[in-house]
């Protein structure tokens, strides 16, 4: 059986760390710029697995937040058409 994940839950960054852009007149949910660069900190020491078990947590988390901002970000856009 495969070893749960843990993650920090994405709805912890719901008051701080979204934004909604504009673009095209779409809005468009996105990362904070602050939030975007720490993701992509994560990230980027994760390819040398240089991360910390509660590290690990918080990129797995912003990473599930991304998906879900892509998805509801397709939605938007296939219901504008």
């Amino acid at each position: 059986m495969p070893e749960p994940k843990h993650i920090i839950e994405p709805s912890y960054r719901l008051n701080n760390g979204i934004q909604v852009d504009s673009t095209a007149g779409l809005p468009l949910f996105k990362f904070t710029e602050h939030l975007q660069a720490r993701s992509d900190e994560l990230l980027q020491r994760s390819k040398s697995q240089n991360l910390t078990y509660k590290e690990q947590a918080e990129l797995d988390g912003l990473t599930e937040l991304s998906q879900i901002f892509t998805y509801a970000n397709f939605l938007l856009a296939e219901n504008a058409l």
